[in-house]
């Protein structure tokens, strides 16, 4: 028997639960989920690779946000929890419930949709704060300008044709990108805290010996300078996706 789908409906009773996907059983949030529990929405978190069911009925949520993991994309042959992930996305996209993935979550979200993921070809990875700058279609999303975003990946997405990419970088080109008015990936980790930074940096030492990765220090030290910015911009991009408002880029609207 094939689950019946809810259609998200923007004019009904506006559900105020986000489903929070987690791929270890001591992820975290972070500031993402912060600032959602301080726009008024109760978090379900749900764990996949832990034996967690994820609802049928997706209508239910106001929005689905599924973060990263030390796992792959690909491991869909070898981890119960990303196949479950992999076949419960399209459920998600086709009811029309907002939808944001993170590192991982949007590595998912591009496999799903039929795009690829796949490490460096030179082996480099991004640990750290880098650069990405935002397309003609992304202007709108990266009000800014170019911005520097925290990273912690070792591969890359291709997206397919049905997507837009929003923002690119010198190393890993897709750093963020839409499908449809409400699926969004993020390469980058806007959710990061600094004390998350020091744990991960910590726990994860052996992935700053690879190349392209910054220096322990370096995560810590540019906190200060780069985080601001970033914590602003995802409350900014939290409203926009949850409301399904579709941004204007600033020329456009200088040209009003």
């Amino acid at each position: 028997m094939t689950a019946s789908v809810v259609p998200f409906d923007p004019m009904s009773a506006a559900p105020r639960k986000i489903a929070i996907i987690v791929h270890q059983e001591h992820s975290r949030p972070g500031r993402v989920g912060a600032l959602l529990e301080a726009k008024g929405y109760t978090l379900q978190r749900l764990c996949p690779n832990l034996g967690c069911t994820l609802p049928d009925d997706v209508g239910q949520f106001a929005g689905v946000v599924i973060f990263g993991g030390p796992m792959s994309a690909n491991d869909c042959g070898t981890l119960e929890g990303i196949r479950r992930e992999l076949a419960w996305i399209p459920k998600v996209l086709d009811a029309g419930v907002p939808f944001l993935g993170i590192c991982l979550g949007a590595q998912l979200l591009a496999r799903t949709l039929g795009g690829a993921v796949a490490p460096h070809p030179e082996g480099m990875v991004e640990a750290g704060y880098y650069e990405v700058t935002p397309t003609a279609s992304g202007a709108a999303w990266f009000p800014g300008g170019p911005m520097h975003v925290y990273q912690f990946h070792r591969e890359g997405i291709e997206v397919p044709d049905c997507c837009r990419v929003l923002a690119t970088g010198d190393v890993y080109p897709v750093q963020a990108f839409s499908h449809g008015s409400s699926a969004f990936g993020l390469q980058f980790h806007p959710e990061v805290t600094f004390e998350m930074k020091e744990l991960w940096t910590a726990k994860a030492g052996e992935r700053l010996k690879s190349p392209g990765a910054q220096p322990r220090d370096v995560h810590l030290e540019h906190h200060d300078r780069h985080d601001p910015p970033l914590g602003r911009w995802i409350d900014s991009f939290l409203d926009r996706w949850l409301s399904r408002e579709q941004p204007v880029a600033p020329a456009l609207m200088a040209a009003e």
